[in-house]
Parts: C-alpha cells; sequence; structure tokens
C-alpha cells in the first residue's frame, strides 16, 4: 500500500508541475494575442483580466497533453533511478505500479468533470461577454427557458431584446416572435410581434405582425400599426446564433441533460450536446488511457537506448487517439455514430490498446 501511495504521490507532483509549466505558457501565448487583437484601445489590465479568464478552457483541452507528459516525465524518473527495477525485484509487477498514478489520472478526470467543467463554462461565458463589449460596445446572447428561447442583440447604438416560442432547426427562422427595442439612456423605444421571423442579410424580415411605439406621449395602442411584412436591422447573424447555441462548452456539465431537453422543446438539434454530454462522462477514463500510453513506452530502464524514439512515440500515439477521439465525436454530433459510441468506444480502446503494450512488454 505504502508503494502504491508512493508512486501516487510523485505522478501528483509530476502533474501539478506539468500543469503549472502549461498555465504560464498558454497565460503567456494569450496575452500576447489579446494585446494584438485589441491593441491601445483597451487598458492593459482589462486585456489581463480577458486573458486569465480565457485560461481554464485553455488547460481543461490540454488535460490529455498535460496528463502524458507527467506520466512519461514519472516514468523516465523512475526508470533512471532504477526504481523500477527494485520494485520489481521485491515482487512488484509493472502493472502493479500503475495503479496508484492511474488512481490519481481517474481523480484528476473525476475532479475536471464534476468541477472544472462549471469553472470552464462560467468563465468562457463571461470572457465572450467581456470581448464582445470591448471589441463592439455590445453582446449577442443567447439563452432557452421554459416560456421559449431569448435573444439579444446590439451594439453601442442600442439593444434589442427577442423572445421566441420556437424555432428553426438552423436558428434561420423564429416563430411567435417579440421585438423589444431599448435605447442608450432612453429605455424601451419600441415593440414589434409577430407569427414569423426570417434572419436575412442584416435583418429581421417579420411577416403579419405589430408595431407599438413606447416612450412617447400618450397611449401607445393609438400609434400602433399592423404590417404583413416589415425589416427590422439586425446585428445578428445565423452563424453567430448557431456559434452560441452551438457550444455546449458553455453550459456547466450538471445543466447540460435539462439544457439538451429544452432545446428539443424550442426546435432545435441537441445532438451535438447529447454528445459533448456523454464525451464529458467518458474523460475521466480517457485520461487514464493516456497515463497508460505515457507509462507503456517509458517503463523500461534507460540503459537499453532509444528513451529519446520512445518518449516521442508516446507522445504521437497520444496525439493520434486524441485525434481518433475528435474524430468521434464530430462522426456523432453529424448523427453517424451513435452519442454513446462516439464517446465511450475511443477512450475503452485507447485503455485496451495501451494495456496490450503494458503487457506485451512486461510479460513478452
Amino acid at each position: 500500500m505504502k508503494l502504491h501511495l508512493y508512486f501516487a504521490r510523485r505522478f501528483a507532483m509530476a502533474f501539478l508541475a506539468t500543469f503549472g509549466i502549461f498555465f504560464l505558457f498558454i497565460l503567456l501565448i494569450d496575452l500576447v494575442e489579446q494585446v494584438r487583437r485589441f491593441d491601445t484601445d483597451v487598458a492593459f489590465t482589462d486585456i489581463l483580466r480577458l486573458t486569465l479568464l480565457n485560461a481554464p478552457e485553455g488547460l481543461y483541452q490540454f488535460l490529455p497533453l498535460i496528463l502524458i507528459i507527467a506520466a512519461i516525465a514519472l516514468y523516465l524518473n523512475l526508470a533512471r533511478s532504477s526504481e523500477l527495477v527494485i520494485a520489481r525485484a521485491v515482487g512488484r509487477s509493472g502493472l502493479g505500479t500503475l495503479l496508484g498514478p492511474t488512481a490519481v489520472a481517474a481523480l484528476i478526470g473525476t475532479s475536471a468533470v464534476t468541477m472544472g467543467n462549471p469553472i470552464v463554462a462560467a468563465t468562457s461565458e463571461r470572457y465572450h461577454d467581456l470581448r464582445e463589449s470591448f471589441r463592439s460596445g455590445g453582446s449577442d446572447t443567447f439563452s432557452i427557458g421554459s416560456e421559449g428561447l431569448w435573444l439579444r442583440q446590439g451594439d453601442a447604438t442600442g439593444q434589442t431584446v427577442i423572445r421566441a416560442s420556437r424555432a428553426s432547426p438552423d436558428a434561420a427562422v423564429l416563430y411567435d416572435v417579440s421585438f423589444f427595442t431599448y435605447a442608450p439612456g432612453r429605455g424601451p423605444v419600441q415593440r414589434v410581434e409577430a407569427a414569423r421571423a426570417t434572419l436575412i442579410a442584416g435583418a429581421w424580415q417579420l411577416e403579419d405582425g405589430k408595431i407599438w411605439p413606447i416612450g412617447a406621449l400618450g397611449n401607445p395602442e393609438e400609434g400602433a400599426r399592423v404590417f404583413e411584412e416589415f425589416e427590422l436591422a439586425s446585428t445578428l447573424t445565423r452563424g453567430r446564433i448557431l456559434d452560441s447555441l452551438g457550444a455546449p462548452q458553455a453550459v456547466p456539465v450538471w445543466d447540460l441533460p435539462a439544457f439538451i431537453n429544452r432545446l428539443e422543446e424550442a426546435g432545435f438539434s441537441a445532438n451535438r450536446h447529447r454528445v459533448w454530454f456523454h464525451m464529458e462522462m467518458a474523460r475521466p477514463f480517457f485520461l487514464v488511457a493516456m497515463v497508460l500510453v505515457g507509462a507503456a513506452f517509458t517503463m523500461r530502464h534507460t540503459r537499453f537506448g532509444g528513451t529519446g524514439v520512445a518518449v516521442l512515440s508516446a507522445v504521437m500515439l497520444g496525439f493520434g487517439l486524441y485525434y481518433i477521439r475528435n474524430f468521434a465525436q464530430i462522426l456523432g454530433e453529424n448523427g453517424q455514430l451513435d452519442p454513446v459510441m462516439a464517446a465511450w468506444a475511443p477512450p475503452a480502446a485507447s485503455i485496451l490498446l495501451a494495456t496490450g503494450l503494458i503487457l506485451r512488454s512486461e510479460d513478452g
């Protein structure tokens, strides 16, 4: 038991060191990118805040690489110090030395999903809002509730809040829709209701509706008018709506099942979010697979030579498995694979492949 705890502690230290290096690297690269993007238009403190808000998402995406590098560093050090030879001499097999590191990797993966995912979702949403406010003076938001879906469009000249009972799957058409226009410093100035709103280039094309002026003297109903067709200027595009809608990373994993139900009730396809939910559930197993891959190539003694080739092989195999996982995710989002199969097959295959490599090197 003490030996397992020792290997687990060594792996946790290697992980923290690698995590810290990646954090500084991501922070520096993103800081340079934010400075280049906003130049002198935004204060440096705001740029630093944007960088810090964007860092968790980058670290979350790099977790598999961090785990495999930590495993390589651990087992290279154990091999150079002959600690693996001593462990085998006292009757511990190579697979036995993996129990501690894999348990730590499973704990890291579980913590990343249960705690890290909501943090990344919150910081990513805040980062997006701040970036859009610095870029255009306003932001476009999208939310779905029990009463329908809500959109907000706007810039420095004003904001428009949009509510619709449902939408087409490509977000190009809204049904039973209301528009509430707000002017800076004046509050609401116009209300528009329509049976149908179609998004075209630079505007919403409304059909069968009514317009009420708000804020003017007198009863708004007196100035109201009915229309068959009307165009309302818009800063939104179909791609921007789908991007805001189709970013499952922005939804905490705890809220995803309810969000998927609301998404389908609103008329959108929730396949992308369903695949992402299963991918998150399978993330701890994939991180365990990365540790096994790193160990499979670096558990032998360094005096046998070929350490550089072994490290490169481990990293390349890790990248290959990560690519296959992402490719399966795309197939699942496109409906060509079942979401459960797309999410769980790559981690299972990765664990079996890495375990086979370890058994071959340990037992022939």
